[in-house]
């Protein structure tokens, strides 16, 4: 008989008083509001630093008393009143903005990219294309504009560099855990997970669907390191850019068919 591993985590939980906060951490606004981010790294500033200003991870480890002590703190709780009332403001404005009321209300702008470069927290992005795609995802939320995006979720998304000491480049990757980021499975209205299927050289590929929020925008983002699919093709989505031109085919295979028979599952198009 094999033995079994466990892993118990023990986390916090939210006061009353503060439980919105994980509404905070679940939409990326915070990643273009500061006051949002400035709440985290008052309860505490080193716990903020040492988790890559990641407020879903920043949740999950911050200590108890902290947050106690914070549900009696008056200028926390301003502070944290004050970020609510402008992201409950943000959240609720529907007008569309400068451009985007020439539109029609049934238009629909579907925004694909390799890459999406919103904040450190979530890290699916190597640079400047992924920076721009983030900031177009942003300006449309800003604008109102009737938009949706379609990426990739690479489970160890670009690697870091480091520089040992003879001066050689040392690439680490990081693991991209779902519990850790401002990610949720997409689900059918029976409450069961989404999963797109593609076909790659015959071979059928098994891909799951997941979902971030942006302000008033959704990106969802195709995975197919899910137990369907063989070894190869769970490799699919391990890294940005990574692997050979093989790989990199697969991989826009599976964002580009794949992201088009999402959204026409979801009935986006």
């Amino acid at each position: 008989m094999s033995a079994q591993e466990f892993t118990l985590e023990v986390t916090p939980v939210l006061p009353e008083a503060l439980k919105r906060l994980e509404e905070l951490a679940n939409n990326l606004w915070y990643s273009w509001n500061i006051s949002t981010r400035m709440l985290f790294e008052r309860l505490d500033e080193e716990l903020w630093i040492r988790v890559g200003h990641n407020p879903k991870l920043f949740l999950r480890n911050v200590d108890q008393a902290r947050l106690h002590k914070a549900t009696t703190d008056p200028l926390f709780l301003s502070a944290y009143h004050q970020a609510l009332s402008s992201y409950d403001d943000y959240c609720h404005a529907k007008e569309r903005r400068n451009g985007a009321k020439q539109l029609a209300e049934d238009d629909l702008i579907a925004y694909f990219c390799a890459e999406y470069g919103f904040h450190e927290s979530v890290p699916i992005y190597s640079g400047g294309l992924g920076i721009l795609a983030g900031d177009h995802c942003k300006t449309a939320s800003d604008m109102r504009l009737p938009f949706v995006a379609v990426g990739l979720f690479y489970h160890k998304g670009y690697f870091s560099q480091l520089i040992d000491g003879e001066g050689n480049q040392i690439a680490t990757y990081n693991q991209n855990e779902p519990c850790h980021l401002p990610i949720s499975p997409v689900v059918d209205e029976s409450g069961s997970e989404i999963y797109i299927e593609v076909k790659i050289a015959e071979t059928p590929v098994i891909a799951k669907a997941w979902k971030i929020q942006i302000g008033h925008i959704n990106l969802y983002l195709l995975d197919t390191n899910v137990p369907q699919n063989n070894e190869n093709d769970r490799a699919i989505t391990h890294q940005l850019y990574g692997g050979d031109e093989h790989v990199r085919i697969r991989q826009e295979i599976v964002l580009g068919i794949g992201g088009v028979r999402l959204l026409r599952r979801l009935g986006i198009a």
